[in-house]
């Protein structure tokens, strides 16, 4: 097997990792109030009109951060935050805005909230700097109505992804679901012909035309719960969830954010990581670390700062040391 930085079947271990690092908030309090916790830390340059990228799911969907979780979260922290969604690219339950908002409401959304379906009155292109495949992509054409992103990711395995952390929740949860979804997804093959390092390219891409506008006012939540190999857009079809519930980390880089969570999954032992890993591995998901890298999107090395015990210093070991199987 090859050995390179662009091999998206090979994870590169921290030792061999250059550059800056980054810091990256951790608690174990899985609750409205862990997210809130960490969120406090990185919230300075959240500004303005706040646009919170969720992925809301499928109906019924089993291991989304829970609707309960985010209305506490959000009357705590974001009274005036706006929940945004796009419209899927395949057919299904959020193909159409009208099928999004039946959806919406099976899942307990529109009990506390209205979610901005970002593309349901078109699309608007931002630009995509130092991109190998593209030099624009298409959003939803009310995402720059907004002043800042907090990007509340739930993490877990992906089907074509790998895994799904802040990186796809943007790169593709931003893209508009015909358009943008169709430019990362299609090629000459087909409309679902991009896989392996090229998706994971096309993905970063997608995410960076997102973070480059917004500039400092992100930040990046991803919660490490109920983290099956399937994406939360597979809902009650998920794969069976046996990865042990971790935690929450926060920080304003989002490399950093996706690899202190890929860390942690490394970390834990072979019986617990077997299933995300073997998912990552096969469909080359740790490129979208090593490309987010190349764009200059942050940091793959990191400070691991554990708030829950005087925040102290710890490694991604430390964090998952003692979890247990998942019980669901």
């Amino acid at each position: 097997m090859a050995t390179n930085n662009n091999d998206g079947r090979r994870y590169i271990p921290y030792g061999e990792r250059t550059g800056n690092e980054s810091i990256v908030y951790f608690t174990r309090d899985l609750s409205p109030q862990g997210i809130a916790k960490v969120y406090d830390r990185v919230k300075a340059h959240i500004t303005g009109k706040v646009a919170i990228k969720l992925h809301t799911g499928e109906p019924h969907g089993p291991n989304i951060i829970p609707a309960a979780w985010v209305k506490e979260f959000m009357a705590q922290e974001l009274p005036d935050g706006t929940i945004i969604e796009t419209n899927t690219y395949y057919e299904g339950d959020r193909y159409t805005t009208e099928q999004h908002r039946k959806t919406l409401e099976v899942n307990g959304w529109t009990d506390f909230t209205t979610v901005d379906i970002t593309d349901e009155f078109g699309t608007t292109m931002l630009p995509v700097q130092g991109g190998k495949w593209f030099t624009e992509m298409s959003v939803g054409k009310s995402l720059p109505d907004y002043d800042s992103l907090l990007v509340l990711t739930h993490f877990k395995g992906h089907t074509m992804g790998g895994f799904g952390g802040s990186n796809k929740n943007i790169g593709i949860g931003c893209a508009d679901g015909r358009i943008g979804k169709g430019m990362i997804h299609g090629n000459q093959n087909g409309p679902w012909g991009v896989v392996e390092e090229e998706l994971m390219e096309k993905i970063s891409e997608s995410t960076k035309s997102v973070i480059d506008y917004f500039g400092q006012h992100v930040a990046y939540v991803n919660v490490l719960r109920n983290m099956s190999v399937s994406c939360d857009c597979e809902g009650v079809a998920a794969q069976p969830v046996v990865t042990p519930n971790v935690g929450i980390l926060a920080s304003v880089d989002i490399l950093a954010a996706d690899q202190a969570s890929v860390d942690m999954i490394a970390a834990m032992s072979e019986e617990h990581h077997h299933d995300l890993i073997e998912r990552i591995q096969s469909r080359h998901g740790y490129r979208q670390l090593s490309y987010m890298k190349e764009l200059g999107m942050g940091n793959d090395r990191y400070i691991l700062i554990d708030v829950d015990h005087d925040d102290r210093r710890i490694t991604a070991a430390d964090a998952v040391e003692g979890v247990v199987p998942f019980v669901g």
